[in-house]
């Protein structure tokens, strides 16, 4: 079968021999000599760019990164890591969320040097939009920078819808999420300091040595007028943890930066709870997200003060009934 420019080409012909048939008493005179034109040459083609290689991590970051993953295949050994958001058997109703709710939002799991455990705090949250962005370690290689940065785009997205709060992507942040490890960390906390407002590298100190078991952590800043608006945070997500753990780390340190900044052992289902039988974000997470920015609930509220305004707004949520 013939191509279709060459019957194009074998029609124009036979035009033309019918043509020259038709006119055999004329003597044609002969064209005019043509100068041949040139053909001009495409232009060169750009020089593609050369792919993003990783910096090589070194022996330590290398048996932190075995470690971890083989922290992650014991917990889901034993059924930890949960990524249903919790089900028929996790049921609580409105008490338990008010409870929840003011041993996670009213106190603080650490303390400013990340050594000793927190105590009792008044309530603390943003009034200006969250702006985040994410800053990658080096080592850390292309693959993995782009799952992980779609995972909290996505992330960010998530936050925005349940707390009815401004929260977005932006380069010009004030939320700012190092994903780095054992050899890099240290570049990324100086970049972080230099990029937000109101953040020093002697701030973030504590933020630079990690103990092999702290998989991920989030300080969070009050700079403005009041001691309980946040105006500034910075999470620190191991690269080296194996992919679950690393999206486990972008759901809680997120939300904990956002003001939920503690941990109870009788919130189930969450991940506010360090028995880490969940590793995404739950149902009841979502409810107290949108308790912790209704607008009956202020900056600066004491638990006991709060207290009546948050029983009322988890029999709302639940509608009085278990979830």
């Amino acid at each position: 079968m013939q191509a279709p420019g060459r019957h194009i080409l074998k029609a124009g012909l036979g035009i033309l021999f019918l043509g020259l048939a038709a006119c055999t008493e004329q003597t044609p005179s002969a064209p005019p000599p043509q100068t041949p034109v040139q053909r001009p040459q495409a232009p060169a083609a750009a020089p593609k760019p050369l792919p993003e290689i990783a910096r090589p991590t070194s022996q330590a970051s290398a048996e932190l990164r075995s470690y971890l993953n083989q922290v992650q295949g014991a917990q889901l050994s034993q059924g930890l890591l949960r990524r249903d958001g919790g089900g028929t058997d996790t049921p609580f109703t409105n008490t338990m969320l008010a409870r929840n709710f003011e041993q996670i939002a009213f106190f603080n799991e650490y303390d400013s040097t990340f050594t000793a455990r927190g105590g009792a705090s008044p309530l603390r949250r943003w009034v200006a939009p969250v702006r985040m962005d994410v800053i990658f370690g080096a080592a850390v290689p292309p693959s993995q920078r782009k799952s992980d940065g779609a995972d909290v785009r996505s992330y960010v997205n998530r936050l925005a819808r349940v707390t009815g709060h401004p929260v977005s992507m932006s380069k010009n942040p004030n939320f700012i999420v190092i994903i780095a490890g054992e050899d890099d960390r240290g570049e990324a906390l100086a970049e972080a300091a230099a990029r937000m407002h109101g953040i020093s590298a002697a701030s973030l100190a504590p933020l630079l040595n990690l103990r092999n078991d702290t998989y991920c952590v989030v300080a969070a800043y009050a700079g403005g007028a009041g001691d309980n608006t946040y105006t500034a945070a910075l999470a620190v997500i191991r690269a080296e943890n194996p992919s679950l753990l690393r999206l486990s780390c972008i759901h809680e340190e997120l939300a904990q930066g956002l003001g939920l900044a503690n941990d109870s052992p009788s919130a189930r289902p969450s991940i506010f709870n360090d028995d880490d039988e969940f590793a995404l974000l739950t149902r009841q997470d979502e409810l107290m997200l949108r308790m912790l920015y209704d607008p009956r609930l202020r900056p600066g509220m004491s638990a006991d003060e709060a207290r009546p305004t948050v029983q009322t707004i988890a029999a709302e949520l639940t509608d009085s009934g278990p979830v």
